[in-house]
């Protein structure tokens, strides 16, 4: 299809966005895109592309923004069950061991998620992807992790592949098992984490289909979960098995995960609120994403988030996510990610808008076919009910998506 008319085209060409070059959107005014086989031929003026393909089916943009699809390169889209109710308890003022004892927590998540079969894994998931993409996201990162035992974790890798075949919604898939340590292993986390070693990630390895890219290996690198000794023997295992790598990382405390993500060649470095700025440094030394999660600490109601600006200030590639997650982010909507990161990490519009496109792109190892609308790159696209990308950011609260499409087939269009 020819897609004419828009009030802004934006474009973010020439790869991830370093440092303060971020926010560079590379807009065409009365702008024009060609798709073909799901493949972008073509961008430019619309009277230029007009008339070069005036057989093309055409899509009339006119008085909106034509922009990437969202990346949303960080989420736990797949679990069963929910925790309103430990929610509710946080408002009352209990505290975290408070609701853990009453059953709540992530292991009631882990609990839950281990009881339900592969079909109740999909029914549940499905919706979650559905909100995602009808705000925006077009592609999106999904890992385990409320499995926590190797029957569990192998189970929801394969309803995420299936999610993966069935959806418009494309995912990149990560293992994490290393998300806590088991219920099972709660005295012993280094015999959870020997377990991982020796067992589920070989297993993972074994298991996992031939004709599809390895999924990455995540670690919570925390206090209370995974400390640095105990990631990196995960994270080393993980890519002595070839598997790409990622980790959770300083979300409370600094324990260096950011500086190991780096020394490992992690595709990214995620959470980061608590990161010194000695970390900072060696992160933006080096190709490793920092994505920040402003959802997270906005569900938390905490004040600290990724320092953004430090980041951007040390030359750092920085990415945005919504960790859609049942206890602290249950967010699908890019768009409100947007709107914080602009609030409570200091970004422009225009910033928060390459780092959930070009530069979440790159945090999933996909920065060369998609995140950006250049020719030989997928059709992966919308189109905003606003003449201005400014609205983003601005606006929160609604869905500013009139149209969404992914590989050039039109996948959701709004009544509105």
């Amino acid at each position: 299809m020819l897609i004419h008319s828009a009030s802004q085209l934006i474009i973010l060409a020439g790869g991830p966005q370093r440092g303060q070059r971020l926010g560079q959107l590379g807009i065409i005014t009365d702008g024009a895109i060609l798709i073909q086989d799901g493949k972008i031929i073509a961008v430019g003026q619309s009277e230029q592309l007009l008339a070069d393909y005036p057989q093309e089916p055409q899509l009339d943009a006119g008085d909106c923004v034509v922009m990437p699809g969202f990346v949303d390169p960080h989420t736990h889209l797949i679990w069963a069950g929910d925790r309103a109710v430990e929610f509710e308890m946080r408002l009352e003022g209990k505290t975290y061991l408070e609701i853990l004892a009453a059953g709540g927590g992530i292991l009631s998540t882990v609990n839950a998620t281990r009881q339900a079969s592969l079909e109740t894994l999909l029914v549940e998931t499905r919706p979650r992807m559905l909100a995602m993409l009808e705000h925006g996201t077009t592609t999106a990162e999904a890992k385990t992790g409320y499995g926590l035992n190797t029957d569990s974790e192998l189970r929801m890798l394969e309803a995420l592949i299936m999610l993966d075949e069935q959806s418009p919604l494309q995912l990149a898939i990560t293992f994490l098992g290393a998300h806590a340590i088991a219920p099972e292993y709660k005295d012993n986390p280094q015999g959870y984490t020997d377990l991982l070693c020796e067992e589920m990630l070989p297993a993972v390895r074994n298991w996992w289909p031939g004709d599809r890219q390895l999924p990455f290996v995540d670690v919570f690198c925390e206090t209370g979960a995974f400390d640095l000794n105990q990631s990196r023997q995960i994270l080393s295992r993980a890519a002595e098995l070839g598997f790409p790598l990622k980790i959770h990382a300083d979300e409370f405390d600094n324990l260096g995960g950011a500086a190991l993500a780096a020394e490992l060649g992690a595709v990214s470095a995620d959470h980061l609120v608590a990161t010194s700025e000695a970390d900072i440094k060696t992160l933006a030394e080096s190709d490793t994403v920092a994505v920040g999660l402003p959802g997270t600490p906005f569900g938390l109601a905490e004040e600290n988030y990724t320092p953004a600006k430090t980041i951007l200030e040390a030359g750092g590639l920085l990415a945005l996510a919504t960790d859609l997650n049942p206890g602290t982010s249950w967010c699908e909507n890019m768009q409100f990610a947007i709107a914080l990161a602009c609030r409570y990490m200091g970004l422009t519009p225009a910033q928060a808008i390459a780092a959930a496109t070009i530069n979440a792109a790159a945090a999933i190892d996909l920065a060369d076919q998609i995140g950006s609308l250049e020719p030989g790159k997928q059709g992966d696209l919308l189109i905003l009910k606003t003449p201005s990308y400014q609205h983003l950011g601005y606006r929160f609260g609604t869905n500013l998506v009139k149209t969404v499409v992914k590989r050039g087939e039109v996948v959701f269009q709004s009544q509105s």
